[in-house]
């Protein structure tokens, strides 16, 4: 055989051998935990399971039943972050999916894939920088998604603030609609959060840094947001690619700070059904326990 016919060869193969192994990974559901120290000195700890980007699309049984099983673990609360649909008949899915947890205190923020359908993109043009801010695509029924959530008790933070009780804590929590998709007005909801509060909660599904800055300015205690992938396509020793916002792309996923005041960003569970694939990036939800401060 020809050298350069045996070149090309190996290359298909280990090409058609990388995207199984990708198809593979962007179903390898994993838990993540993570620890930090935001709490009043002496408080026990709180259990906050974060999730987000699930993307869900009718037939995704083995997703589904793995968003319930995570009912086993006893949080104290919910927060998701956002882009729970990829498809207009989902929404029933995904309140199956969150069916076991509606028993906890939860709240949410949309995303821009649950307002707008999925389309395909040009993988070139997304390293190059944050997708189109204004997707020209068919709406999805957004509005069905936050009454059937609201309806079974949990906070719509889209430019709104609130408080939970958790685990007899009272959290002081704010959010912004997708800055994404230029949704977010957190002039609607800025000014410091309740003194009194045990916990300070800021929640956006895309980690603009104009959304961070308010938040952290406004001295939240922990901030949570999804929308990266945590890259997707991570290269190990280099990390992700691109954020798809203006988030460093050393913060993609898990816990960092900004400007002092602690970030968690979710790698998410989902992705586009137009590039289902995840390389060194596994979808996952995140069980934070929240600790008190020395």
């Amino acid at each position: 055989m020809h050298p350069i016919t045996r070149l090309a060869l190996g290359s298909a193969a280990v090409g058609a051998a990388t995207l199984a192994y990708a198809r593979w990974e962007a179903q390898a559901y994993t838990l993540r935990r993570a620890h930090t120290p935001v709490l009043p000195s002496g408080q026990p700890p709180l259990r906050i399971l974060h999730l987000s980007d699930l993307h869900l699309v009718p037939g995704q049984v083995g997703k589904v039943q793995w968003v319930q099983s995570l009912r086993a673990l006893n949080p104290d609360a919910v927060v998701v972050t956002g882009d729970f649909l990829s498809h207009p008949d989902a929404i029933p899915h995904v309140l199956d999916a969150l069916d076991p947890l509606f028993d906890l205190p939860g709240a949410f923020v949309l995303g821009s894939n649950d307002y707008y359908a999925p389309r395909p993109l040009n993988p070139a043009k997304y390293l190059r920088g944050p997708s189109q801010l204004e997707p020209k695509r068919a709406m999805l029924p957004w509005q069905d998604l936050v009454d059937g959530i609201t309806a079974n008790g949990w906070l719509d933070l889209g430019n709104a603030r609130g408080s939970l009780t958790i685990d007899g804590r009272e959290v002081d929590v704010r959010g912004v609609d997708d800055p994404h998709i230029s949704r977010d007005r957190y002039s609607d909801v800025a000014g410091p959060f309740e003194a009194s509060a045990d916990l300070r909660l800021g929640v956006t599904h895309a980690p603009y840094l104009r959304v961070l800055d308010g938040m952290a300015g406004d001295h939240a205690d922990l901030i949570l947001a999804g929308h990266t992938h945590g890259g997707q396509l991570r290269i190990p020793g280099v990390g992700a690619l691109v954020t798809n916002c203006d988030l460093p792309r050393s913060k993609a996923r898990g816990l960092s700070e900004h400007d002092g005041v602690p970030l968690h960003v979710s790698a998410g569970l989902g992705t586009s059904p137009y590039a289902p694939v995840r390389i060194a990036c596994r979808p996952e939800a995140t069980l934070l326990t929240l600790t008190s401060q020395l």
